[in-house]
């Protein structure tokens, strides 16, 4: 993993994304004074914005500074029906349809900056839905992905469909938290910024997702980590359900870690910090797997 810089704060700032004509809202955080050696893409969760990656609770928990300060772009973004497009897309998007319009948003921004080595999302619960459809949808930038590397998300709900958030019901709130000692006292007022509405089409998806799951998993050609933190309590994360899980993907490597002294929104709590560089280490293995599968090459004036 590369160095923590010693520069100031990086800065973070809101931009805007042109998806072929839907624009969405997102926060940028850069390297200072360097090429980025990639972009890391952070999609939140349902009823969440893009700040949840950006928490202010405690220094050191945002993934956006921690990104930037190791080297590469951070880039959260409002997913379609969030944000600034929430007006545009009152109702959302059903993921085959949020999926090239987040490729189109992603190419826009790469028209824009430098994207060092490519392209990796890092996506929570919800997002982490839009995250395996981009990269089953990703005949055009394929090249640009990475890896993903997914939290909160599995394939098996652990509770009836109809608890699940929605437009007219935010669940049960305690299984977004876990124990509240897990997250510092400020996370909870700050928190209440980032709550948005769940679009009604994405609420209306959400049951069928064990279906959807293992027909985008067996499309997916880069490596994904997910993670589960130890008081996961929206999806079974058990031996038999882990094991179903990674058995979907055909062709990409996948592996699933388990996050301690964590509840449902990892990034909010005190183990975001934890969470987050591991994130990084991934890319960076993301990252050392391309190099050592490029061919080498002989030294200028070698014989064979």
């Amino acid at each position: 993993m590369p160095r923590m810089s010693s520069h100031a704060t990086p800065t973070i700032r809101p931009i805007t994304l042109d998806a072929d004509g839907v624009n969405l809202s997102a926060l940028l955080a850069e390297p200072a004074g360097a090429v980025p050696r990639a972009v890391i893409v952070a999609l939140h969760g349902g009823g969440m914005r893009a700040g949840y990656f950006d928490s202010r609770a405690r220094p050191g928990l945002s993934l956006l500074r921690l990104g930037a300060q190791l080297g590469y772009t951070v880039l959260a973004v409002d997913r379609p029906g969030y944000g600034r497009s929430a007006a545009r897309l009152p109702r959302g998007l059903a993921l085959e349809e949020a999926a090239p319009v987040l490729w189109a948003a992603l190419a826009d921004f790469a028209a824009r900056h430098h994207t060092g080595e490519g392209l990796f999302l890092v996506a929570h619960s919800n997002g982490g839905k839009l995250a395996l459809a981009a990269a089953a949808d990703d005949e055009e930038y394929g090249d640009m992905l990475i890896g993903l590397d997914i939290s909160g998300l599995g394939h098996r709900l652990a509770v009836a469909p109809h608890q699940l958030p929605g437009p007219d019901r935010r669940g049960d709130w305690r299984k977004h938290w876990g124990a509240l000692r897990l997250y510092p006292p400020d996370a909870f007022r700050l928190g209440q910024t980032l709550i948005s509405p769940v679009p009604e089409t994405e609420a209306d998806q959400g049951p069928s997702w064990p279906e959807l799951y293992p027909r985008l998993a067996a499309r997916v050609r880069v490596p994904v980590r997910f993670t589960f933190a130890v008081q996961e309590q929206w999806w079974r994360c058990d031996d038999a359900a882990v094991a179903e899980l990674t058995r979907a993907f055909v062709t990409a490597p996948v592996r699933v870690d388990h996050q301690p002294d964590a509840g449902h929104n990892i990034s909010l709590g005190w183990a975001a910090r934890a969470y987050h560089l591991r994130v990084c280490a991934f890319l960076e293995e993301c990252l050392l797997a391309r190099v050592a599968a490029r061919p080498l090459r002989s030294p200028v004036g070698a014989t064979a």
